[in-house]
């Protein structure tokens, strides 16, 4: 049945195709506060367990992911594919990945259809000669109504993806005003013929929360603890408010810093996006941005709590120590640790802070500054419990 498609030696099929995996959609349908793309199973993201996924069936001529500039930033630190930003219809984020794709043929598929079985695949693939278009479809079993009256079920499909179209055709049919919902109804939409295979009903696309229970293919994510360590300094500057922890500091001088300076959570930060493996505060919130001029540092705390969330981890705990001869910390630390435990979004008792002296050593001992160190911990969201 296949004898149009051609192997090498480890058994993956051989083409002239470009794979397009979208995934720049919000996953607002989803609701939940982690990204559909970014659930584990095991230890890795759904997003690149789909693309392996799609790797060890067929030798692609390029793989291209879709998804926002945010999470591109992340991708990329998973795996060398070729990242394209995203747009606000599928038809405008599968437009932008168009633009790179020079095979004859171009596979597009969706991140949310996760579970696509190698033999739906494979026959799609196998009658890539047939038609501009391949469309995996299903048959409806159920009595359908349009309106008020019943229509022929036997003349209705549910179209599926990943399709398979002709690249140059399919670029020409998106070069118009009109939106389509799939490949299928562009590359109708100039005439051009469209061929149906058989599609599965294991390939159910990831809509909702409740979609989790019918994709087979996906495991719970892993129990792996991951951990990340930051250290922030700061020189005292005069006649500026000191913030530690996010609290105010009863002191005639502050931190020199291009925010407020708080450099207890500027060390939290670090190593809250060392353990999820997303670089660091400079990165994120860089000093050369003037729109962190001088901003709170509990709003860039925030801010890196709702990252961590959207992209699938959960924070355990976390230990600061401060080192520093001035001022004193015990009198503050009650109120640093509701404050910080109310910012992640955990209990009071996962939030621990020690504070020494340097012993009258260094910059820290002569009283021009203070040291932080934070530990953080994170785990995967367990979306098996939902």
């Amino acid at each position: 049945m296949y004898n149009a498609l051609l192997y090498d030696t480890q058994g993956s099929m051989l083409l002239d195709t470009t794979l397009i995996l979208l995934g720049a959609g919000n996953s607002t349908r989803f609701k939940s506060n982690v990204k559909k793309q970014w659930l584990y199973t095991k230890d890795i993201p759904l997003w690149l367990y789909v693309s392996e996924r799609f790797e060890t069936i067929a030798d692609f001529t390029q793989i291209i992911i879709v998804s926002s500039a945010e999470d591109i930033t992340l991708m990329k630190k998973f795996a060398d594919y070729t990242y394209v930003e995203g747009g606000d219809s599928r038809q405008t984020s599968l437009s932008n990945a168009l633009r790179h794709v020079t095979s004859d043929y171009v596979l597009v598929s969706d991140i949310a259809r996760c579970c696509v079985p190698q033999d739906m695949i494979e026959r799609i693939l196998a009658a890539k000669k047939k038609a501009s278009c391949i469309v995996p479809v299903l048959s409806v079993a159920d009595t359908l109504y349009l309106d008020n009256s019943p229509i022929d079920r036997e003349k209705v499909k549910i179209i599926q993806t990943p399709q398979l179209s002709v690249t140059k055709t399919l670029k020409k049919a998106l070069e118009t005003e009109q939106l389509f919902t799939d490949d299928s109804s562009a590359v109708a939409s100039i005439g051009e013929k469209v061929h149906f295979v058989e599609g599965s009903v294991e390939a159910h696309k990831l809509t909702t929360i409740a979609d989790l229970q019918k994709l087979s293919c996906i495991q719970a994510p892993s129990a792996r603890t991951l951990t990340g360590f930051g250290l922030d300094i700061h020189p005292f500057e005069e006649n500026k408010e000191m913030f530690l922890c996010g609290v105010k500091i009863d002191i005639d001088c502050g931190f020199k810093a291009h925010s407020d300076g708080d450099v207890a959570i500027h060390a939290l930060i670090d190593a809250l996006l060392g353990a999820a493996g997303m670089g660091d505060i400079g990165e994120l919130y860089p000093d050369t941005d003037e729109s962190y001029a001088g901003i709170d540092s509990k709003k860039l705390l925030t801010d890196t709590v709702n990252k961590l969330k959207t992209h699938g981890y959960e924070i355990g705990n976390i230990d600061l120590t401060i080192l520093a001869q001035a001022p004193k910390i015990l009198p503050y630390k009650k109120e640093m640790r509701k404050t910080i435990a109310s910012l992640l979004g955990i209990r009071q008792n996962f939030v621990n802070i020690k504070a020494t002296t340097a012993e009258k050593l260094g910059f820290v001992g002569r009283k021009e500054g203070v040291t932080v160190h934070a530990v953080a911990n994170l785990t995967y969201f367990n979306w098996k419990h939902i």
